[in-house]
């Protein structure tokens, strides 16, 4: 406006009215513009800090949407304290550093070593101070334990033990000890090491539970039980022994089983026999005494005539056995006689087995042989 102005001061050297007015109305207008770009500016400023608070804001909040995979569990604390336990799936906590989250395998397996460490290409590695220990009788004994559990309360894992791992091993050590020196060694080495084992795994889960740990032993494992290495050799002299007394035993049972049957039979038949004996015994007597009372009957009433009988059976019994011959010289002329002298061989060579085999009325009958065998008395 300054050079119209400028013009109209060459031209005329006075202003008009409408130009004053004009040149007003422009400076107003002006003033106004600056004052709404101003403002305009200022209140774009503001809105822009705003969104970027929101979206700030946002993102925080955003943050704080967390996700716990199968097989884990989430343990959230507010401030360092523990608030809440979250199972598989998503979630949202207030962001960092209000609260916090902690996720814990509970499914899997985990793993220590009492006694020893694994190496690589499985060699292991003693360690002397955790393995050995003293039995009941009082013998050193090298244990060699394997532990496996799983967290069963995360929270209890997290918050109740410092070191739950390091709890876990001292408890082991702990219940491994105490088991161990109530028992003899013998019987960890032979035939009670599943019965240490059970104990051990008992005695360390009552341990655990009393600390609120949050652990549950699965399995526990005595991997190896045996003296220590400067005393093996004698020790491997006194299992022999012990098998050899072993093995001597169960041929001195075996022969025991196959005897005693045996002499129970032998035991049975002579019973038996001794039976048959006592009741033939019974009947020969029994028909004797019968006899004897019927001859006497007859004896009471004819006594002559039945002594006569009797000395006749008698003096039949006692020839028959023998090669007399007997006779009759009462008439007068000698009587030629005609021997077979074969048939008195045969007879001779015969008569001591019919001898043998001939029985009397009144024989006793054979008794049973009572005789042990030679392998009944050993």
């Amino acid at each position: 406006m300054y050079w119209n102005k400028e013009k109209k001061s060459l031209d005329t050297g006075v202003a008009s009215p409408i130009n004053v007015y004009m040149e007003r109305w422009a400076e107003q207008f002006t003033t106004l513009v600056d004052v709404w770009r101003q403002r305009i500016t200022y209140v774009g400023r503001k809105k822009m800090l705003w969104s970027l608070a929101v979206l700030a804001a946002g993102g925080w909040l955003a943050s704080g949407i967390y996700i716990v995979n199968e097989g884990n569990h989430a343990v959230v604390s507010r401030f360092g304290a523990y608030r809440a336990t979250e199972a598989p799936g998503p979630h949202w906590r207030w962001p960092y550093p209000i609260e916090q989250v902690s996720l814990i395998n509970t499914s899997g397996q985990r793993f220590i070593e009492i006694g020893y460490r694994s190496g690589e290409q499985r060699q292991a590695k003693d360690v002397l101070g955790e393995a050995l220990m003293l039995t009941r009788d009082e013998n050193i004994i090298d244990v060699k334990l394997a532990v496996q559990y799983q967290v069963k309360n995360a929270a209890e894992f997290l918050f109740n033990v410092e070191e739950p791992e390091w709890t876990l091993k001292q408890a082991a050590q702990s219940a491994q000890r105490a088991v161990i020196g109530k028992n003899d060694m013998d019987f960890v080495l032979t035939s009670g090491r599943g019965a240490v084992a059970a104990q051990i795994q008992q005695t360390m889960q009552a341990l655990l539970d009393h600390y609120g740990a949050g652990i549950q032993i699965t399995s526990v494992n005595l991997q190896d039980a045996q003296p220590p290495e400067q005393v093996q050799t004698a020790f491997q002299d006194a299992i022999k022994a012990r098998e050899d007394k072993q093995r001597l035993i169960n041929e001195a049972e075996a022969y025991y089983n196959e005897v005693l049957p045996k002499a129970r039979g032998e035991t049975a038949r002579l019973m038996q026999e001794a039976e048959a004996y006592k009741q033939q015994a019974i009947a020969m007597a029994e028909g004797e005494i019968s006899r004897f009372n019927q001859v006497y009957a007859e004896y009471q009433k004819a006594p002559e005539v039945t002594r006569k009988r009797l000395m006749i059976d008698a003096m039949e019994n006692v020839f028959k056995a023998s090669d007399v011959v007997m006779l009759d010289g009462t008439s007068g002329q000698a009587p030629v006689i005609y021997l077979p002298v074969d048939k008195f061989r045969a007879h001779s060579e015969t008569a001591p087995a019919a001898t043998t085999g001939q029985t009397t009325p009144t024989a006793e009958p054979a008794r049973p042989s009572f005789q042990r065998s030679a392998r009944g008395r050993g």
